[in-house]
């Protein structure tokens, strides 16, 4: 043994049990980091590890299991001798892979979608019920197993797919011929596509409400859309829009169009495009997005129309910078008077992370440590990588049904816009992003008071002292609406509450139809509410939450006035909506 063996030798010896424990961890979290960063095997290799740890839950298991499959072989011997009975295992209502009824009316397929669900299930259940298992590692694993089994699917190959199969011969092969340019055009677009690029242009058909960009710094562009009634409330609309997608989710086709529906209400209405990032805005911070951001676009709808303070509204991270920001404005305003923002509105914004939903499997120490690197070397988050997250928590739905209808089916994706605005993605600036993971996601520090400084003030959201109009939806999968409920814990103000059905983007951009296709629950939010105690006490309506939203906006929004200018000398019109920004790729 050499001096330097013995050297390193000694010092190992002379560290304590404690810190000895603390180096390896560090050393096991450097080797994870790079085998697993996103931490996809770690949680199901625990998973497994307990129930080894447990074994007689895992005899239980095992034997409750086996009654189970011996159950189902029973069933399969009758089906395969001609007998006619109910399927033990039943797909979930909103499973759509095995709609065709050659899935029920063939003995062999059916037990074949039969035996995956068994499975599926089974694996499924022994994951969410790993004894001794944290319930947050448990979810982790039992979702990247759901990810894995959604992959393996029958319905997902050509030689296990009984409707695949039939096409192609009805076809004379055409199906796969089709289902292998799709599958080309997939590959070279680096995407799975939900909706063909060709069929939508912004400014053509989308985004093609009439306004002018009056306001542009290196963040985003301000919209002032020109009225369309003769007259509108005194109190200007400012939409903060999330900066992951742009902001014409809500300037659509002129039917699906929440702007345009504000404007024939007779509501002023401004709307922030943010700008695209690229690597020399990796410096930009969260900070920058609140003061140079919304502020800025505050205060220029304050200047162009004349009026003292605006009505301010967020949608999904950009409600969580909209938050934030009510509680720095009334950190430096003594006098509710004096705060900008006379009221504010609220799409599916989460301000308490505690349980965000799927998205937490993505979001542990390690990986937001390995996302953080990589954002650093680029300077930015690619928005595909943002848009695969949220893909992958409904695959299902939005991956796996566009590879057989495209792939093995041969059908084309039909026209959507919003599945257009989904694909059309944006990039994250590294340092703002950073700090939302960290402080927001991993630490949960703005529903803790004065935990956060933003801008040189601490922040605390029971300051927030203005009147609250918020809509979340019961379908949820990026902000779930039980825990977008808890911002009534915090703000003071009067607060109306608002429960739409649908998801993240339809139950927000669900403009008022006949007959109805949607619905909504409505009441106001007390600070001794709990989620599913407002949802006893609402109100079911059928239809669109926005008439509701406008009844709630007019008294606010004050008297009617002749509409103010669009744009004015010191905010010239720079160019016409949709502007610039909001093109950049």
């Amino acid at each position: 043994m050499n001096a330097r063996d013995l050297k390193l030798e000694s010092g190992m010896l002379a560290l304590d049990p404690e810190s000895a424990w603390r180096q390896w961890q560090r050393l096991f979290e450097a080797q994870e980091a790079l085998i697993d960063p996103i931490g996809m095997f770690a949680p199901i290799t625990n998973a497994h590890a307990a129930w080894l740890a447990h074994p007689q839950k895992l005899a239980r298991w095992m034997a409750r299991t086996t009654e189970e499959y011996l159950a189902l072989q029973a069933h399969a011997a009758r089906r395969f001798s001609g007998g006619m009975e109910d399927d033990r295992v039943l797909p979930n209502a909103d499973d759509l892979r095995f709609s065709d009824p050659v899935w029920t009316q063939s003995p062999e397929w059916d037990l074949f979608k039969q035996w995956y669900l068994f499975y599926t299930r089974n694996i499924q259940d022994a994951l969410f019920q790993a004894p001794g298992l944290a319930p947050k590692e448990r979810r982790r694993a039992a979702f990247w197993w759901r990810k894995w089994l959604n992959s393996v699917a029958p319905t997902n190959f050509l030689l296990t797919n009984p409707v695949a199969m039939r096409k192609a011969m009805q076809t004379k092969g055409r199906s796969l011929s089709e289902g292998m340019k799709v599958m080309l055009e997939d590959l070279q677009a680096g995407t799975v596509r939900m909706t063909s690029p060709e069929d939508f242009k912004v400014g053509t058909n989308l985004a093609t409400t009439p306004g002018e960009v009056v306001f542009r710094n290196r963040l985003f562009e301000l919209i002032h859309y020109l009225p369309t009634a003769s007259k509108v409330c005194r109190t200007p609309i400012v939409i903060v829009t999330p900066w992951i997608n742009k902001f014409y989710v809500l300037d659509l086709t002129p039917k699906k169009s929440m702007v345009q529906f504000l404007l024939t209400q007779g509501l002023d209405v401004f709307i922030v495009s943010w700008k695209n990032p690229t690597a020399d805005m990796a410096d930009v911070t969260f900070d920058d997005y609140l003061t140079d951001g919304v502020d800025a676009a505050v205060n220029v709808a304050r200047e162009i129309t004349g009026a003292p303070r605006v009505h301010l509204v967020g949608y999904c991270i950009g409600g969580t910078l909209v938050s934030t920001y009510m509680a720095w404005l009334n950190r430096r305003h003594a006098r509710e008077a004096d705060v900008p923002v006379a009221h504010l509105t609220l799409f599916t914004t989460l301000t308490d992370f505690q349980s965000p939903g799927d998205i937490e499997v993505f979001l542990d120490e390690v990986t937001v440590n390995w996302i953080c690197a990589n954002m650093r070397k680029k300077g930015y988050l690619e928005g595909r990588d943002m848009a695969a997250s949220f893909r992958l928590m409904r695959s299902n739905s939005l991956i796996w049904h566009y590879v057989v209808h495209g792939w093995l089916y041969g059908e084309r994706p039909p026209p959507f816009d919003v599945l257009y605005w989904n694909m059309d993605t944006t990039r994250m600036p590294a340092a703002m992003h950073e700090f939302y993971l960290r402080e927001m996601y991993l630490n949960n520090r703005l529903v803790k008071p004065d935990s956060l400084t933003i801008a040189g003030e601490p922040i605390s959201l029971k300051r927030i002292r203005q009147p609250l109009y918020a809509v979340s939806a019961d379908d949820d999968h990026v902000a779930p609406w039980r825990q977008t409920f808890r911002i009534n814990q915090w703000v003071q103000g009067p607060k109306r509450y608002v429960l739409s059905s649908s998801g993240h983007i339809l139950g927000i951009v669900n403009p008022p139809v006949a007959p109805p296709k949607r619905k909504y629950w409505v009441a106001a939010a007390h600070r001794r509410h709990s989620a599913d105690g407002w949802r006893g006490e609402a109100e079911q309506h059928e239809g669109s939450w926005w008439d509701d939203w406008v009844a709630w906006l007019r008294p606010q929004c004050g008297p009617m006035v002749k509409p103010p200018a669009t744009s004015t000398p010191k905010h010239p019109k720079l160019a016409d909506a949709p502007g610039s920004y909001v093109l950049e790729q």
